[in-house]
Parts: structure tokens; C-alpha cells; sequence
């Protein structure tokens, strides 16, 4: 069974930071690629980053909203994927869910994922 747990969410001021975490069990992430979604109160689910499968070269891709301010990176030893999120805008306030998806990083950034985890509260107060 397939389990993507994410933590690191919590309340921080307008321009902190936060790092979420995604730890998955019973998949390899490094084989697969991996995203992170956020939705928030009233609206749709959007995609915000993704990076592709670890020895793809595929490299990583981004909402035009956080270029700049978001890094994903994955560390396969610990299977886990990470969202570094730096300068944090009231705006960032969602729940931010982990994914993962196939082999293709276009496809995840669709939105079509085959797991998800059961999301993270980020609160950004101004």
C-alpha cells in the first residue's frame, strides 16, 4: 500500500519560510515523479511544483506563481520530497498536498496523479 504522509505546514508571518515534507512508503519516489499541490478555502486545487523522475534530467517545474520563492527537491536515501518555501505571501495560505505521479512531468502537472497524501495546513498571516 502506497502512503504519502506530508508535515512542515504550520502558521508563520508574511516573507518567512516553511519546508513541507513528503515521506512516502510502499513506492521508491525517485522512480516516479513527484509534485506538490495546494488548495485553497473556496477554491480550485492548483498545481505548484514538480520535479521529475531522479535520473530523468527532466529537472523541475513550477507555478509561475512561486517561481522564485519555491524550491522541491527529493532526497531518494530518505525516499521523501521536500518544498522549500521562502518569502510566504498571505496568498500561499492552502493545504498543500503531495503527489505522485508516472513517468511523465507534464502529466502531473495536470493534476493526474495515482497517489496523494492528506495535505498540510499553510496559514501566512500579513
Amino acid at each position: 500500500q502506497v502512503q504519502l504522509v506530508e508535515s512542515g505546514g504550520g502558521l508563520v508571518q508574511a516573507g518567512g519560510s516553511l519546508r513541507l515534507s513528503c515521506a512516502g512508503s510502499g513506492r521508491a519516489l525517485s522512480m516516479y515523479t513527484m509534485g506538490w499541490f495546494r488548495q485553497a478555502p473556496g477554491k480550485e486545487r492548483e498545481f505548484v511544483a514538480a520535479i521529475g523522475i531522479a535520473w530523468s534530467g527532466r529537472g523541475t517545474e513550477y507555478a509561475d506563481s512561486v517561481k522564485g520563492r519555491f524550491t522541491i527537491s527529493r532526497d531518494n536515501a530518505k525516499n521523501t520530497v521536500y518544498l522549500q518555501m521562502n518569502s510566504l505571501k498571505p496568498e500561499d495560505t492552502a493545504v498543500y498536498y503531495c503527489a505522485s505521479g508516472g513517468a511523465r512531468i507534464g502529466t502531473l502537472v495536470a493534476g493526474r496523479a495515482d497517489y496523494w497524501g492528506q495535505g498540510t495546513q499553510v496559514t501566512v498571516s500579513s
